[in-house]
């Protein structure tokens, strides 16, 4: 069964800037570790301190083997490094969710 990492991160609202540059970091890393990527998604309106990121995955079990690529990256040690020295992320959760398909099919707009 196909699942959707999203990770939700609180954020130093003065450090998104930094937050951003790590994000960033992740756009190369992720794939070439087995995560596709949708996204990470940067505050814009409302609340300034909540970043998202978006990952699919087959299966939870493609899930574990990606954090263990992932965890023997050297980009990858190093960009978890850079977020540990720069305190920019406050806290981060993970939500593991699975699609709904028919949702999913609809197209973007309503038809006319």
């Amino acid at each position: 069964m196909a699942v959707t990492c999203c990770i939700r991160y609180v954020l130093d609202p003065y450090r998104r800037d930094a937050f951003e540059a790590y994000a960033r970091n992740w756009l190369a890393i992720i794939p070439a570790c087995g995560g596709r990527l949708l996204g990470y998604f940067m505050p814009h309106e409302g609340t300034d301190n909540i970043a998202l990121a978006l990952i699919d995955f087959d299966s939870l079990a493609a899930y574990e083997t990606y954090r263990a690529r992932l965890k023997a990256d050297p980009e990858g040690m190093a960009n978890f490094r850079l977020a540990q020295e720069g305190r920019f992320i406050l806290s981060e959760e993970r939500t593991f969710l699975r699609p709904v398909e028919r949702l999913l099919e609809q197209p973007l707009e309503p038809a006319s």
